[in-house]
């Protein structure tokens, strides 16, 4: 009866804490949603405590740093996204632009081609990635 018990308190203290972090990630989005970033910055880290695995904390991260200007939280918090869910196309087309924009038209180049292998909804921004990376070919030429 004891080990029954003790196994039953066990799962009610894993269960509350997946609610917990649940409840930090869903509260963390609405903030975000309502534009209300440094709390939201705080939600997200503090739900990566309990779940280091949840790519789409780093993912909202990425996002709120870049708002905040600090390239190199955003990449960090990109590649931690893309180190834990290799096929998140948001972080791969994010991460495209970072080297663009950084002149780094050949990791540009190939993260296109890995971006064209798992695109399912951002499928229509690799003509874009495609005008961008000419544009900066063209003025590269002159």
């Amino acid at each position: 009866m004891k080990k029954i018990l003790t196994i039953f308190i066990f799962l009610l203290i894993c269960l509350s804490s997946h609610a917990i972090e649940n409840n930090f990630f869903d509260e963390a989005k609405k903030l975000y949603d309502n534009e209300k970033f440094e709390e939201s910055k705080f939600l997200f880290q503090r739900n990566i405590v309990y779940n280091p695995k949840d790519a789409k904390s780093y993912l909202y991260l990425a996002k709120i740093y870049k708002k905040e200007e600090n390239k190199s939280e955003e990449e960090k918090n990109i590649n931690t996204t893309l180190l834990l869910e290799p096929r998140n196309e948001e972080a791969m087309f994010i991460l495209i632009d970072i080297e663009i924009k950084r002149s780094n038209f050949s990791k540009a180049k190939e993260l296109k081609t890995n971006f064209e292998k798992i695109c399912s909804s951002l499928c229509e921004e690799i003509s874009s990635i495609d005008n961008r990376l000419k544009e900066f070919e063209k003025k590269d030429a002159s």
